[in-house]
């Protein structure tokens, strides 16, 4: 039933006050008498078209059957059809005239004719278009023939409109009819076809021959009108009469033979459009094909899907481009969100994007990347993380913090070393739009077990990740994080690149250490990679060295004029070309996770190379020299040094040493750093090498041995450590079982100086010096020892 609503018409040009759209601008074209207007919801603002009747009454023959073709609309649906979504009838009076109107309103449309004018299609891709056009309408036609055995009566240029995904939709359903098969009948089989123009119509129509088309085919009628389609279409030109319909010079010599069997003068013999579709040459094209094998993709085997999306990125570049962003996209995006495509249309995906504007790629796009990032599919994920570039810039800092991160963050505990190396690549894009409190409760976390990686190249990538996101930790977490990392880790791994990075990484960020650090820290640090096996790895500890040795000159240069009196604890500014990003170290992963040992890195720019892989040797130093030092020295630091409590190790990742383990990580971030002792900060520069102990001044409590001199084992094994930065397999002792993470953390931090005097252990040899062991060790002791 209609709704008839009598009333005045609110407000000036934009429809009945009752009407919930407002009404637009009107096209400069429409079918019939119906005008055709630009219209949006009143709910939430959506573009609809509405398109508009009017009569002087309600009998008027106009309005009949404007009210015929709003029932067909409403109860015919096809994908190529016209979608309806409302009507409605008003009467209006104006002083003692009477004026009825009816609206229609259905998805947005434009008619055909303005569209084509838009996009301007010339050549070969004009008619792919037309093509592709001409195939959906010969399907609607089709439909209503075949299927429902309805007859359309008027099928031209004017009742083809076009959608905002530029696919063409039948409509002007006012004549259409049931096809009468009662050959007894004497009556019109068209009520209103004394609304089409003479010049679309059939011989036999035009002489109203009813006896004639009901012993005729359903679609003899319908045919006649897609050839008038045809010529209006290539022709450029409104059909005025029939006899234009001879003129052959504009159609397409593939589509000639079937453009004459429409127009045959015999109804039995015209083309069928189902035929049409199946057999004509013409509509054999990549656009067709393309969009044909898009919306049957899920009848399509997993082997022509991977073929056809790894095809599309280059077949785009072929087609109409404003048909790939309007058409293929969307049906690209959807086939993915759904799951319907493979990880390499993603690909696809991302190159239609780039010719979008950055409105629209954040519209029609970045909806289905978020969504992707919550497949389990880890084709999908991989796919996703080696594009984030394309597409990370355009991701709102809400989105990535609370939809994308969560789900990234998988990646760095996958057993895919592969998928590992590129969730860590991957925080360089999102890293600088995550909240602190992400950063700091969850991705430092992450890093720091990435940084003792079985894998050296993720080793190497993390200490870079951390030097070139520096810049959005917040202080206290840098002090806390960015030393531990680079010299308790990175300058003592086993993997030459990977120590060359931690010293690029504290040049990058030296204007985030005060001079304290610099002092006690760095500069000892680095000073012990200037005899590094590996050539590279000198250099850049050298060219480190003259850096930070730079840094502290200035900083007593200012004191020295009183510009910096009471500021020995402030920031230090960069060495001017420090400040760009490091680069990546070049993956020595595949996708399989296998690793190469002389995995080379990016250069960070053209002039200095990021880490040389001239030598993969062990940074470990063999002390096979000592210097004595006075016992005076020896003696102060024993009797002024605190005894520590527990084996706390001073370069800021004790935790591990003092028995924390993986089941209460969640609580710490890996990076909690244990400031020494006021005592200690004088003699860190002692600490920092390695030096012969003399003879301990001991108490009773070990009886005194005349024989050879007693060296705790403790500090043996300290001071040791300390000549020897990296452990050496053919050293290790025996160990108690602990876990891996247990272990790792024991290799790379050396325990602290320990001077307590201990009771002899039972069977200890008394005075016996123990061999010295190279390399930070931790010594598993029993009664039995």
């Amino acid at each position: 039933m209609f709704k008839f609503l009598k009333g005045v018409v609110g407000g000036s040009g934009t429809g009945p006050k009752d009407l919930p759209y407002n009404i637009g601008e009107s096209y400069a074209s429409a079918w019939g008498s119906w005008t055709h207007y630009r219209g949006t919801s009143k709910d939430d603002g959506s573009l609809v078209s509405i398109f508009s009747l009017s009569g002087s009454s309600a009998q008027d023959g106009h309005l009949a059957a404007g009210r015929n073709g709003v029932k067909r609309l409403r109860t015919v649906r096809h994908p190529n059809i016209l979608s309806f979504l409302h009507s409605t009838e008003v009467e209006t009076f104006d002083g003692s005239a009477t004026k009825v109107t009816i609206y229609i309103v259905t998805e947005p449309v434009m008619p055909l004719s303005e569209k084509i004018k838009e996009l301007g299609l010339e050549g070969t891709q004009r008619d792919e278009y037309y093509a592709w056009g001409l195939h959906q309408i010969a399907k609607a036609v089709s439909f209503l023939n075949n299927d429902c055995k309805l007859v359309h009566g008027n099928v031209c240029l004017a009742s083809v409109v076009v959608t905002q995904t530029l696919d063409w939709k039948l409509h002007a359903f006012d004549v259409l009819s049931e096809f009468d098969v009662n050959s007894s009948s004497t009556g019109p089989m068209l009520q209103y076809e004394w609304l089409v123009g003479s010049q679309y119509k059939s011989m036999e129509l035009l002489k109203s021959d009813w006896a004639a088309i009901r012993k005729s085919p359903p679609w003899s009628i319908d045919s006649w009108g897609l050839g008038c389609l045809i010529y209006e279409l290539f022709s450029g030109t409104k059909l005025t009469k029939t006899e234009e319909l001879r003129s052959t010079a504009s159609i397409p010599k593939s589509l000639l033979p079937d453009y004459q069997r429409l127009l045959s003068s015999m109804p039995s013999r015209r083309l069928n459009t189902s035929k049409l579709i199946e057999n004509s040459e013409y509509f054999q094209n990549k656009l067709v094909e393309t969009i044909q094998f898009m919306e049957i993709l899920n009848l399509k085997d997993s082997v022509e899907r991977d073929t056809f999306f790894r095809k599309l990125p280059n077949l785009a570049e072929q087609l109409p481009r404003q048909i790939v962003l309007k058409k293929l996209l969307p049906l690209l995006a959807s086939a993915l969100e759904f799951g319907a495509a493979a990880a390499p249309a993603l690909t696809a995906l991302l190159k239609m994007g780039s010719w979008l504007s950055p409105e629209e790629f954040s519209v029609k796009v970045l909806p289905t990347i978020v969504k992707l990032f919550s497949s389990n599919d880890r084709a999908i994920r991989v796919s996703l993380l080696q594009h984030i570039d394309q597409y990370g810039e355009s991701l709102s800092a809400q989105i990535v913090d609370e939809q994308i991160y969560p789900h990234v963050a998988t990646g760095f505990a996958d057993t895919s070393a592969f998928l590992r190396e590129l969730t860590l690549k991957s925080m360089l894009v999102l890293a600088p739009k995550l909240s602190q409190r992400t950063i700091s409760a969850s991705l430092l976390k992450y890093l720091s077990k990435l940084q003792v990686d079985e894998e050296p190249a993720i080793r190497t990538n993390t200490t870079i990740l951390l030097g070139n996101i520096a810049g959005y930790l917040n202080e206290g977490t840098r002090k806390r994080v960015l030393i531990n990392a680079f010299t308790a880790r990175a300058l003592r791994d086993n993997f030459s690149p990977a120590r060359g990075a931690g010293v690029m990484a504290l040049s990058a960020t030296s204007s985030y250490y005060d001079m304290t650090e610099i002092g006690t820290r760095i500069l000892p640090n680095l000073v012990v990679l200037t005899i590094d096996p590996d050539g590279d790895v000198r250099s850049k500890a050298f060219q480190a060295v003259d850096q930070f040795l730079q840094l502290v000159k200035q900083h007593h240069d200012r004191i020295t004029t009183g510009d910096a009196i009471g500021h020995s604890n402030s920031g230090i500014s960069s060495i001017s070309g420090d400040t760009g990003l490091l680069g990546w170290a070049m993956s020595s992963l595949t996708a399989k996770g296998k690793v190469s040992e002389h995995a080379p890195l990016a250069p960070a720019n053209a002039n200095t190379p990021l880490v040389s892989v001239a030598s993969t040797a062990s940074s470990g130093l063999d002390a096979t020299e000592t210097v004595p030092v006075p016992s005076s020295l020896n003696n102060d630091f024993a009797d002024h040094q605190p005894v520590p409590s527990s084996p706390t190790s001073t370069d800021g990742w004790g935790e591990i040493e003092n028995g924390i383990h993986e089941e209460n990580y969640s609580d710490k971030d890996g990076w909690d750093d244990i400031e020494p002792p006021a005592a200690l900060v004088s003699i860190q520069a002692a600490q920092k090498r390695p030096v012969a102990l003399p003879k301990p001044q001991v108490t009773n409590a070990r009886p005194k041995n005349t024989g050879k001199a007693f060296v705790d084992e403790d500090e043996e094994e300290y001071w040791d450590s300390k000549a020897a930065h990296t452990p050496k397999a053919s050293k290790h002792l025996n160990k108690p079982a602990a876990s891996p993470d247990d272990e790792l953390w024991g290799e790379i931090a050396a325990p602290p100086p320990k001077t307590i005097v201990r009771p002899l252990a039972v069977g200890r040899g008394r005075g016996v010096r123990s061999t010295p062991k190279l390399g930070a060790q931790r010594i598993g002791r029993t009664s039995s020892s």
